[in-house]
């Protein structure tokens, strides 16, 4: 009788045990979904959901717009605090980033300066200080801020969708504008040496370099040399001859340079053979003329902007109508053609008109970087006017600079680069390069010209290349819509494994509103590029995709477009 009291006694024990947990089960499945969407529970049920969360990818929303992480992705803390990496933040929040001595962090949009520091908990915003949960964080050599630095301190609403991954973020600013009313790469420690050229017309390569050299500031501090894109570039290697964007494209788009200038100093008239690279450059874009809200978005979020002007002076000591001493500014209003380039490092939208030697309708100007050494303008930096005839006419900056690693082999036959265009007279063409595998190889990416602006592309790969007949049997692995005219490299969706020996085709589809031939190519159009090479490739077009024509019989020519492998 004993035994059943007590078997009686059990089992409302039991039932209780099991209504409890059943509810505590219940609760905690709710308190995981609402803790996913922002709210704070358990620290146990955070670990289990950031857990979940990071075994899937991570989406990223801006304003509607998808932000592709290209390898580094967002991840979630096991405080289920979200974590972006800085690679991204420029083109996804319109923000300028820079890294200091691998301490701190700046971050800015308009007026606002968030600093944040590695291994602290805490961020100056503006002028004051705050804790935060997390601060700058480094895994690998990839660089994180929490979404807090956005949504609490730079005007983004911040949602999370725990059903499809992903994180979205809403620009509640008042105004339009992110950019602030002046800003300068002086006043941001992100100015490059002040170099001088000398006698020699090699203004074009200084511009070039001291753009690519900002682009990497301060995180990375180069000295990128001269004399080896002057004398290495596949047109004419007169260090008087002068030059232009086309060329620096050229040499740099076909992995020849940039090397160190300690390595092959300017000015001696000889360039050393076999040096190699030390960084590839994968993307530069051209910005239309006089767009200046795109410039200076330019030179906040990426690097110094290459410009062309009318060049008045004849030396850093000479003087001019055009340029005030006294207040190191410059404009020209006329009629002549550019003839010296420079970069745009700033810009200040208050600058007085009463600054400059001329009449002008309004205040504002460029900060520019000049490459005739320290003695000119302030330290060699000099201000040009907004209403300058020239400036912002012809504009380069440099938006994607890789490790020399980043692929094992590059296949081109485009080694001047962008000299003229190929088409049929309208918007649309497709054109084909045909290469060789060395060895068993992934193909991962290609490079090509965009020739205008709001260009849309399609890349496609032919396996076990034939004859023309072969083009048809293409595989899609990327598309697209590029916003300004440029080089660009585009990775693949999906990695094509090469045999070794194999021939394979890169195709392209390009459209180009308002061109009526969309496609670059290489020939010899003058004496600079006379002694082009057009035996090295073997390319093709067509109109529609279907019929293809040698470029030999259309235009004795090479098609810009080139191919990117990994080894398998």
């Amino acid at each position: 009788m004993k035994n059943k009291k007590i078997v009686i006694l059990c089992i409302p024990i039991i039932v209780v045990v099991l209504i409890l947990v059943g509810f505590t089960m219940v609760f905690s499945k709710e308190n995981i979904q609402k803790n996913v969407d922002g709210v704070k529970f358990d620290k146990k049920w955070n670990r289990i959901m950031a857990r979940e969360i990071n075994k899937n990818k991570i989406n990223l929303k801006v304003d509607g717009r998808t932000i592709e992480c290209n390898g580094e992705t967002p991840y979630m803390t096991n405080k289920m605090e979200l974590m972006i990496p800085i690679s991204v933040i420029s083109d996804a929040f319109n923000c300028a980033k820079n890294v200091y001595n691998g301490k701190e962090i700046l971050i800015e949009k308009g007026s606002n300066k968030a600093t944040l520091y590695f291994g602290k908990k805490n961020i100056k915003f503006n002028e004051n200080n705050y804790k935060i949960s997390n601060g700058a964080k480094k895994i690998n050599d990839s660089i994180y801020v929490s979404a807090k630095v956005f949504s609490k301190y730079l005007n983004y609403s911040y949602k999370w969708n725990s059903k499809s991954n992903t994180a979205s973020f809403t620009n509640t600013a008042t105004g339009n504008s992110y950019l602030p009313k002046r800003y300068s790469y002086v006043e941001n420690n992100k100015i490059v040496k002040i170099k001088n050229q000398g006698k020699y017309g090699t203004c074009w390569a200084f511009a070039t370099l001291t753009a690519l050299e900002t682009s990497l500031m301060p995180e990375q501090k180069f000295d990128f040399s001269e004399d080896n894109m002057i004398y290495n570039n596949a047109l004419s290697d007169d260090i008087q001859d002068g030059g232009e964007y086309i060329r620096a494209m050229a040499y740099l788009m076909s992995w020849k340079g940039p090397v160190l200038e300690k390595d092959d100093p300017y000015g001696d008239g000889e360039s050393p053979d076999g040096l190699k690279p030390v960084k590839h450059v994968q993307e530069m874009q051209i910005i239309d003329g006089k767009d200046y809200e795109k410039i200076k978005e330019s030179v906040f979020l990426y690097g110094g902007v290459q410009t062309s002007i009318y060049n008045g002076l004849r030396s850093s000591q000479s003087k001019s109508p055009y340029y005030n001493q006294k207040t190191n500014s410059y404009c020209y209003i006329g009629t002549e053609k550019p003839n010296h380039d420079v970069v745009i490092i700033g810009w200040d939208d208050s600058y007085s008109k009463e600054n400059f030697n001329v009449d002008l309708e309004g205040d504002g100007a460029f900060i520019c970087q000049n490459s005739w050494g320290d003695t000119f303008g302030e330290d060699g930096v000099f201000y040009i006017s907004y209403y300058d005839t020239n400036i912002g006419t012809h504009n380069v900056v440099y938006t994607k600079i890789e490790e020399p690693g980043n692929y094992d082999h590059i296949y081109q036959s485009d080694l001047c680069g962008w000299v003229g265009q190929l088409g049929y007279n309208k918007d649309s063409a497709y054109g084909a390069n045909v290469y060789t595998t060395s060895q068993e190889e992934e193909l991962v990416a290609a490079g090509f010209y965009a020739t205008g602006k709001d260009s849309q592309y399609e890349l496609y790969v032919v396996r076990n290349f034939e004859n023309a007949d072969s083009l048809t049997q293409r595989i899609p692995v990327a598309s697209g819509k590029l916003s300004n005219a440029g080089y660009y490299t585009v990775d693949f969706n999906q990695a094509i494994s090469l045999d070794a020996g194999e021939r394979y085709a890169i195709v392209l589809h390009m459209i180009t509103p308002g061109s009526v031939h969309p496609m670059a190519i290489e020939y010899a159009a003058d004496e600079a590029t006379a002694n082009v090479i057009l035996d090295d490739g073997e390319s093709y077009i067509s109109t529609n995709g279907a019929r293809w024509d040698s470029v030999d019989t259309v235009e004795e020519c090479n098609l810009c477009i080139k191919a990117f492998s990994k080894n398998r």
